[in-house]
């Protein structure tokens, strides 16, 4: 298993529109964390321009797929998305 950081850049009004999506995405994040995928995300704060979601997976497309299903980014939420591979040197149980 390998870790992976789904890093969202976030629209300036984001704490602003969330509201309507919020339960959606929760539901997403919820089922991807029982299911041993998501390890722990959030958004960073002042400002809230961006969010990080850390996965530990086989590959990059548990995120990906994470991303692509996210009501935040279908509804413009998010400007932009990235995976990349985080290799963890402290904390890697």
């Amino acid at each position: 298993m390998a870790y992976f950081a789904l890093i969202y850049e976030l629209v300036d009004d984001y704490i602003a529109r969330r509201g309507a999506f919020r339960e959606q995405h929760l539901t997403l994040a919820r089922g991807s964390h029982a299911r041993g995928e998501l390890a722990m995300g959030g958004a960073f704060a002042d400002p809230a321009d961006r969010a990080l979601l850390v996965f530990r997976a086989e590959d990059r497309s548990v995120a990906e797929f994470f991303a692509r299903n996210d009501p935040y980014v279908i509804n413009g939420l998010v400007k932009r998305w990235e995976v990349r591979p985080w290799t963890v040197v402290i904390g890697n149980a």
